[in-house]
């Protein structure tokens, strides 16, 4: 089912904590810029059919990525690109995003997203993997 635009910003701005929709769609659009960039095929397709359309197709269309970041390396890069953001904001800012991304996902297709991410990114969204 796909979420609806208003319903995915509340949550990351409840999640976020934002002052404002904006603040939340700021951080919404770079994350999920970041995120296109480490998904392929049908996994990425699928995700962005659960996605409110203006955010599909920010998945869909990544920021392109040489190589697949580490998550310590996925936060600094999405505080490269939310204006005034720190590693420690930008932690927050992810983890909001991908937090609301994974309760839009199904369970498995939430494994199947990080089978394609490199080990930890199940931190960044908010559901910790057993070892």
């Amino acid at each position: 089912m796909t979420l609806r635009r208003e319903a995915f910003l509340d949550q990351v701005t409840e999640r976020g904590e934002y002052g404002s929709r904006q603040e939340a769609e700021r951080a919404a659009r770079v994350v999920l810029a970041l995120l296109g960039a480490h998904l392929v095929g049908e996994v990425r397709a699928q995700l962005a059919a659960r996605l409110p359309e203006g955010f599909a197709l920010i998945l869909l269309n990544p920021l392109q990525s040489a190589e697949p970041l580490s998550p310590e390396r996925f936060v600094r890069a999405a505080a490269a690109w939310i204006e005034g953001a720190t590693d420690q904001t930008a932690a927050w800012d992810v983890s909001a995003v991908l937090s609301t991304v994974a309760d839009a996902a199904s369970e498995d297709l939430l494994g199947r997203i990080l089978l394609q991410l490199p080990v930890g990114y199940d931190l960044l969204f908010g559901r910790p993997q057993s070892t």
